[in-house]
C-alpha cells in the first residue's frame, strides 16, 4: 500500500508544481503546448526505447494479455457507442475511448508493480498491448481525422512507422527480442532525454489545470461521469471476470491484471488530445477524476485479491 500512496503522491506533487508556476505567472498557456510537443516528439519516444527494451516480451503471449485486452476493449466500445449522444467527431471519440480505457501503466503502473506486486515485469502485457496495438491504432485515426479524410491503404501500413511513439516502441521491442544493448554513448543521452518525459507531461497537465478552462469546461457532466466510471469500475471488473472466471488466472497474476486495469487514465491521453486538438478538456478532467478515484479502488483491489 505504501507503494500505491508513494506513486500517487509523486504524480500529484509534480502536477502541483506545474499549477504553481502557472499561478505565479512564470509561464503562460503556450508553455503547456510546448511541453506537450516536446514530450510527444522527443522525450516519450526515448522513454519507450528504454522501457520496452527491458520488458519481458514473452508475457505478451500469456493469458493475462487476453484478459487485459478484453478489459480495455469493453469500456472503449461502450464509450464509442454512447458518444453518439454528444455528437462527438471521430477524433474526439478516439480521445474519449482512450480516456475510458488507456491506463497509466508506464508512469504509475511500473512503480506500483514493483512496490505492491513485487515484480515490475507483471505490467508487461498491459504495457506492450497499449504501446504496440492501442496507441498506434488511435494515433492513426487521429492523424486521418486531422487530415480531414480517410487514410489510404498505404497510410494504414506506413502510419505507425512514422509516428515517433510507435517508432520508439518498436526500437525498444527489437532490443528486447534480440538482447542487444545500445552503446553507452547512445544509451546515456537517450535515457537522459527519456527521463524528462514523465515530469514534462505532468508539468504541462498542471499548467493546463491552472490556466485552461475550468473543471468540466464545455464537457457534458454525463460524458465525464461515463468515461470516469468506465475507467475506474467497468475496466477492472471486466478484466477480473475474464481473467478469473473464464481463464482461471489466480494469485499474483490475477492481482496484477486487475490492478493494472484499475489504474487511472494515462497522462499520454492528454498529450495526444493536446497534440491533435481533440477533446482536450475531457481528457484532462478524466485524468484528474480517475487519478483521485484510483487510490481507493486500487486499495480495495489489493485488499480483496492480495495475499
Amino acid at each position: 500500500m505504501e507503494g500505491v500512496l508513494l506513486g500517487f503522491a509523486t504524480i500529484a506533487a509534480v502536477i502541483a508544481v506545474g499549477a504553481l508556476v502557472a499561478h505565479l505567472g512564470l509561464v503562460d498557456l503556450s508553455a503547456q503546448a510546448v511541453l506537450a510537443r516536446i514530450s510527444f516528439f522527443v522525450a516519450t519516444p526515448a522513454l519507450l526505447v528504454t522501457t520496452v527494451s527491458e520488458a519481458d516480451v514473452h508475457d505478451v503471449l500469456s493469458r493475462s494479455l487476453l484478459a487485459t485486452s478484453v478489459g480495455a476493449v469493453v469500456p472503449a466500445a461502450v464509450y464509442l457507442l454512447a458518444a453518439r449522444r454528444w455528437r462527438r467527431t471521430t477524433g474526439e471519440r478516439v480521445i474519449g475511448a482512450l480516456s475510458s480505457s488507456y491506463v497509466n501503466v508506464a508512469n504509475l503502473g511500473l512503480p506500483i508493480a514493483a512496490y505492491v506486486l513485487g515484480d515490475a515485469a507483471l505490467v508487461a502485457p498491459t504495457l506492450l498491448l497499449q504501446l504496440l496495438v492501442l496507441q498506434p491504432a488511435a494515433l492513426l485515426v487521429l492523424d486521418a481525422d486531422v487530415a480531414g479524410r480517410r487514410p489510404r491503404v498505404r497510410e494504414l501500413l506506413r502510419g505507425p512507422l512514422t509516428n515517433p511513439l510507435t517508432v520508439g516502441t518498436l526500437v525498444g521491442l527489437l532490443l528486447a527480442l534480440t538482447g542487444w544493448r545500445l552503446p553507452e554513448v547512445v544509451a546515456a543521452p537517450v535515457e537522459l532525454i527519456g527521463a524528462m518525459a514523465v515530469p514534462g507531461v505532468l508539468l504541462a497537465y498542471g499548467i493546463s489545470l491552472r490556466l485552461g478552462p475550468g473543471f468540466g469546461g464545455d464537457v457534458p457532466r454525463g460524458e465525464l461521469a461515463l468515461t470516469s466510471t468506465l475507467k475506474l469500475a467497468v475496466q477492472p471488473v471486466v478484466a477480473w471476470a475474464v481473467a478469473h472466471l473464464l481463464l482461471g488466472i489466480d494469485g499474483a497474476a490475477l492481482l496484477a491484471v486487475v490492478v493494472c486495469a484499475a489504474l487511472p487514465t494515462a497522462q499520454n491521453v492528454f498529450v495526444h488530445a493536446t497534440r491533435y486538438d481533440r477533446a482536450t478538456t475531457l481528457a484532462r478532467d478524466t485524468i484528474l477524476v480517475t487519478t483521485l478515484g484510483a487510490v481507493p479502488v486500487i486499495a480495495l483491489v489489493v485488499l480483496l485479491l492480495g495475499p
